[in-house]
């Protein structure tokens, strides 16, 4: 019994880990080869620092202590930035990460994958294709029942809709 509850422990842990950038919420700084519809400074005159730090930065935020984790209200997400929707409440479930996480966007044309190899590690990324502004990253690791994917997206990166 002992063993299978510090194994469920870990297990929490390394998925956890595996959305979280860096601890201590250290700033890792604007990549000038990732290609954005803005320079940084733009992007600074209109996003909150949050959003910035996030979006342009490739921060993230802590888990569970966020807006959206835990939102159980009907209704859409969309690019803090530009307001396109992005994803829905139907396809956003509990993962136990401690970030909103959903099975698709509502239109994989408005996002992009990139390989992301900070922090000693190979993720795969998800920015927001119009932008090049960073919302998450997505995992295989999702329910196997809803195509197996979780996009484990911050919540600084988008605005919730209530239906």
């Amino acid at each position: 019994m002992k063993k299978s509850i510090l194994a469920m422990i870990a297990l929490c842990l390394i998925t956890a880990l595996g959305c979280q950038q860096s601890s201590g919420q250290q700033l890792k700084k604007y990549d000038p080869k990732r290609k954005m519809s803005k320079a940084p400074l733009e992007w600074k005159k209109f996003l909150t620092s949050n959003q910035y730090y996030i979006m342009v930065e490739s921060g993230t935020e802590p888990p569970f202590r966020n807006a959206y984790y835990n939102n159980r209200e009907k209704g859409v997400y969309v690019s803090a930035a530009t307001g396109e929707v992005l994803f829905t409440s139907d396809d956003k479930y509990d993962s136990g990460t401690g970030w909103p996480s959903f099975v698709k966007p509502v239109n994989p044309k408005k996002i992009e994958i990139v390989t992301d190899n900070s922090d000693g590690m190979t993720r795969d990324e998800v920015i927001e294709r119009s932008t090049g502004l960073h919302l998450g990253h997505v995992f295989d690791d999702g329910p196997a029942d809803r195509g197996g994917k979780r996009y484990c997206m911050n919540s600084g990166a988008l605005k919730f809709i209530k239906k």
